[in-house]
């Protein structure tokens, strides 16, 4: 077996009204805690960030922190850090009720582009996409998959499921953008 991490589907991409493409290896931290914690404020500043406001995403640099529930916190990093980041986690949260686990490997990470993003997901989640702006997250499903989805900008988004339906989700995202399904608006 070989000891070098990769992604779920490495390079894989599709191209149709909207782009779909594996991210490749992305860090992940989930942090669960109390969320007006001092100590996790405190925890949070040396990375540049602070809690993030009810299904909002906060970034800095090369990290991001989105908010998944009222005690859970997703951070998103650079892979090759997330074990050191979520050590450094474990003891400066001592003493307080949290979990912190690195769940990078459980992970697998696909970027969508294009003007059409919005009605592709429609087609696969019960969401009000248009309520939906940059710097904003959604737990959602998509078909039958739990999915996180993270608007970076307007035509540009990040979504998170589990590493064992990456193919099943490339093939419903991949089906959902592709071309001659768009509205008309987009054709």
């Amino acid at each position: 077996m070989s000891e070098r991490a990769t992604s779920a589907l490495p390079g894989t991409h599709f191209k149709g009204f909207v782009s779909v493409q594996e991210a490749g290896l992305r860090g992940m931290v989930t942090i669960r805690c109390d969320l007006a914690s001092m100590k996790l404020a405190a925890a949070l500043e040396p990375l540049g960030l602070a809690v993030p406001a009810q299904r909002k995403v906060e970034s800095a640099g090369e990290m991001a922190l989105a908010w998944m529930s009222p005690d859970e916190l997703l951070l998103m990093l650079p892979y090759d850090r997330a074990e050191d980041i979520a050590q450094q986690l474990v003891q400066s949260l001592e003493g307080e009720f949290a979990t912190i686990a690195n769940v990078s490997d459980a992970r697998a990470v696909f970027t969508l582009e294009g003007a059409g993003l919005r009605d592709a997901l429609a087609k696969l989640c019960p969401v009000d996409f248009s309520q939906i702006g940059a710097g904003d997250i959604r737990r959602t499903r998509a078909a039958q998959v739990a999915a996180a989805i993270w608007f970076e900008a307007e035509d540009r988004a990040t979504l998170i499921c589990f590493r064992s339906v990456a193919q099943y989700m490339f093939d419903l995202l991949s089906a959902a953008a592709a071309p001659g399904s768009e509205p008309a608006l987009y054709s």
